[in-house]
């Protein structure tokens, strides 16, 4: 986890430009519950695998925070719509959630 910012920075380093968003959208709702199921697909599937809770909710977690920030990068190209700050902290949002029900449906 400790790296995990510092290879954020480096990784947008690259970056050939950044969108011009709002925080509010149908985009944004879709970052949301995309990254909430995709926290909740991956913790079940650490479950099926017999991991640890807490093992299969951080899978989940990274999963859904991976596949958010490659989405990013791949925006982030030249023909791509750009980088945008505000679709990775409505994924982390969503992402947070799918952690939390997962974690209560598993209680």
């Amino acid at each position: 986890m400790r790296l995990l910012l510092p290879l954020l920075i480096v990784m947008c380093s690259g970056c050939t430009h950044f969108a011009q968003d709002s925080w509010t959208g149908k985009d944004k709702a879709q970052h949301f519950v995309g990254s909430a199921l995709l926290t909740i697909a991956g913790s079940e599937y650490g479950a099926a695998q017999h991991w640890s809770r807490a093992q299969s909710r951080q899978f989940g977690l990274m999963f859904a925070f991976t596949l958010g920030t490659g989405k990013e990068l791949f925006d982030s190209r030249r023909a791509g719509s750009g980088w945008s700050w505000k679709d990775l902290s409505w994924d982390i949002a969503g992402a947070a959630t799918g952690y939390s029900l997962w974690n209560a449906a598993h209680h």
